[in-house]
């Protein structure tokens, strides 16, 4: 099995971390980044782009572009509000009521689950990148007031993605995870978790180990991207009002450009008192093209936002009053989220709690740290940690009239089991059906609904009588499981509520397919476009090694080669534009031998150079002749395939055999009487047998030939050497 990952999967930018030994690693993707934006694109040649790449086509392609998408997930389209729909790109309903994303580019829609998938796989691979070896499990994090059937689309966005999702996590519970890893000290922690989309506070108890939480308590459809739209709105007003013109509904591309605009100047706004904003060319009318040239103060921010403090309050009272504790009773407060760096979020929470904010963790990687550090404890790689989380909301079922009857209330600690007995609601009644609900509204058609069941076979009696306890069992994994069970008869049925998610079965495993398509094409792709930059790369190197040889030895130093390099360029660049995947390999593997040999013969040259001593470098400067090697061939004019080495002839300068150019040699040194060679005429090398077929130079007395290691000299006589021995006397 491979390695367990925890990842965050957030609104904004998601996380991703692995246990490397007892120590949480947060993962850089291949940008160097170590949070990944949370949008997917497909550009004008329908290729799927991740994170930075996405976003950065989301002007100029917004329709193909989806950000946001966590909010959706889960959800049906009538749980939207219109806030939630306010995106650049469409979101549409199908006809079962779920939410659909289409994809122009590719002629398809999508669902949250898929985009979602999208970004988990691309997290997996960063893993895999940095891990060498194949990811197949993760811990996902989740707001903590997910309801099941946010819980369980998350699930199935990691099956689609290929990952065994082993656990969901709460958000605030990973992170307070994180936090108190290392404390021994028993301690009270509120989390205060404002994402780019959801809000989540925990209160836990940490200490020797054991993390509880007490409550918990969060709005999903709250976050930064909110406090963005309030930039929006007031730029888009302003707007409407000089000239006449909504850009929230007259142009895709003006409102991504107002968002981006929005969420530059917030993040801005936490470390100044006042930014400008300036959108040159935001759209154009008849009298000529409009700009948007104004400035924000941090007040004006703060008086815009006033409602959305309102919202971060309530959440934060019901989880003090869950938990039975107040504000006072807080020992540390941890911020989470990178919208927690907003001054008056801050101010807010020293108002709340009157302490300060403890700010020691990274806001946005705390919590997949606290996800790896879960992945670790599954995998038995950190013991002596006991985590025990609560479910977010009630739940229950319905009843007589259409009221909601809890069983297990908002904040209990998980696993838990918990059961009450029933009756039927009219006389001689056999069959009854058990409509499950998660919500804390009284009536049930105001809770979320997560599945139905009918118990039969009951025997026929009065209103009241029959006695059937229903059972409610949540494991540690937030998997809920309700039985329903005649007393009389002991006739029993169950469900396991996993298909609380808007996908089917059928539907997910359609998805997984088209997964691992996209994977197979997103692989080749990135192949492809890896394989064009090497060979671009080995061009570039090519033509600067040429220059370099040419201005260090010439123009004729190693010309066979340098015309093969050339050739092999030309060859090499018209493959690229043919978009030859076959010669483009062909050409690039030639490329690298012809440039191999090419430095083979430069270290040659330079090993020469280095030998040669002050006066033989005299020598040649004043006679003009070029440094030959032992067999009387230049390195200038070196041929592999015509070399003596290889049992031919020297070719005949001037020939026209190989391209070779006609020298201004007429005779070569091994030609020469021996007379000229020196003052000995008897030159014992010279009639010595050569075992190459050749005659050879006296080292002692040629000082062309000056590489040899030199021997003691002595005089040397005619009769010293034995035409017949190959030995000195």
């Amino acid at each position: 099995m491979g390695r367990v990952v925890g990842i965050d999967l957030g609104t904004t930018n998601s996380v991703v971390a692995v246990m490397d030994g007892t120590k949480p690693i947060v993962i850089a993707n291949s940008e160097g980044m170590r949070t990944t934006p949370s949008v997917v694109g497909f550009n004008k040649d329908g290729d799927l782009l991740v994170g930075q790449m996405a976003r950065r086509q989301a002007v100029l392609n917004p329709q193909n572009t989806f950000y946001a998408v966590k909010r959706f997930i889960g959800r049906k389209y009538g749980e939207l509000n219109p806030e939630s729909k306010r995106v650049a790109y469409t979101v549409r309903r199908d006809e079962q009521g779920n939410i659909k994303i289409p994809c122009p580019r590719q002629e398809k829609n999508f669902s949250p689950e898929e985009v979602s998938a999208f970004i988990l796989r691309r997290l997996a691979e960063e893993a895999e990148r940095y891990l060498g070896e194949p990811v197949t499990g993760a811990v996902i994090t989740v707001p903590a007031y997910f309801n099941d059937s946010q819980r369980q689309a998350t699930r199935d966005a990691g099956r689609i993605a290929g990952l065994e999702v082993l656990r969901i996590i709460n958000e605030p519970t990973a992170a307070s995870l994180a936090y108190g890893l290392d404390r021994k000290q028993n301690q009270t922690i509120m989390v205060f978790d404002l994402g780019g989309g959801t809000f989540d506070v925990s209160i836990l108890e940490v200490g020797d180990g054991v993390f509880e939480v007490r409550s918990t308590s969060g709005d999903t459809q709250l976050g930064g991207n909110d406090f963005d739209r309030k930039i929006v709105d007031w730029l888009a007003e302003k707007f409407l009002e000089a000239e006449g013109i909504d850009l929230r509904r007259s142009d895709r591309q003006a409102l991504q450009r107002l968002t981006e605009a929005a969420e530059k100047a917030k993040i801005e706004l936490s470390g100044v008192a006042s930014t400008e904003i300036n959108l040159p060319f935001i759209t154009a009318t008849e009298d000529g093209p409009k700009h948007i040239e104004t400035s924000l103060s941090r007040p004006e921010f703060e008086f815009l936002c006033e409602d959305l403090l309102a919202r971060l309050r309530r959440p934060v009272k019901r989880a003090f009053k869950d938990a039975g504790l107040t504000p006072m009773q807080i020992d540390e407060v941890v911020l989470v989220g990178g919208s927690t760096r907003i001054p008056m979020v801050q101010n807010l929470v020293r108002n709340l709690i009157n302490r300060e904010p403890n700010q020691n963790v990274n806001p946005d990687e705390v919590v997949a740290v606290g996800a790896a550090i879960q992945a670790g404890i599954l995998a038995g790689n950190v013991k002596d940690i006991l985590l025990l989380d609560v479910t977010p909301l009630s739940l229950g079922l319905e009843t007589v009239s259409g009221v909601m009857k809890k069983l297990i209330p908002r904040n209990t600690t998980i696993p838990v089991r918990r059961s009450d007995i029933f009756s039927t609601g009219e006389n001689n009644q056999t069959m009854v059906e058990v409509h499950i609900l998660q919500g804390e509204r009284e009536m049930a058609r105001d809770n979320k609904s997560l599945g139905r069941f009918k118990l039969s076979g009951i025997p026929p009696a009065p209103r009241g009588i029959p006695q059937i306890q229903v059972a409610f069992d949540i494991d540690a994994n937030g998997i809920l499981q309700v039985t329903a069970m005649d007393k009389t008869t002991g006739r029993e049925q169950s469900i396991v509520v996993q298909g609380a998610s808007t996908l089917s079965q059928t539907e997910v495993d359609e998805m997984i397919e088209e997964a691992e398509r996209f994977a197979q094409l997103d692989r080749e792709r990135r192949e492809r476009v890896e394989k064009r930059n090497r060979a671009k790369a080995l061009v570039d190197q090519s033509q600067r090694r040429l220059k370099e040889v040419a201005l260090d030895f010439g123009t004729q130093f190693a010309s066979y080669y340098r015309r093969q390099i050339d050739s092999l360029i030309r060859e090499l660049e018209e493959s690229l534009q043919r978009e030859d995947e076959r010669g483009i390999d062909r050409a690039a593997a030639d490329l690298q031998d012809a440039l191999y040999e090419l430095n083979r013969e430069v270290r040659l040259q330079y090993a020469a150079e280095e030998e040669d001593d002050f006066f033989g470098s005299i020598k040649r400067t004043f006679s003009g002749d070029k440094k030959r090697d032992e067999r009387g061939s230049s390195y200038y004019d070196y041929d592999p395939y015509n070399s003596p080495g290889r049992g031919a002839e020297p070719p005949a300068y001037g020939s026209s055999g190989r391209g070779y150019e006609s020298r201004p040699y007429e005779s070569r040194p091994y030609e020469q009487p021996r007379g000229e060679q020196g003052r000995y005429d008897a030159r014992p090398y010279e009639a010595r047998p050569s075992e190459r077929g050749r005659p050879e130079r006296d080292p002692y007395n040629d000082p062309v030939n000056s590489r040899r290691e030199r021997r003691p000299t002595r005089p040397v006589y005619e009769n010293d050497w034995d035409e017949d021995d190959d030995d000195w006397f």
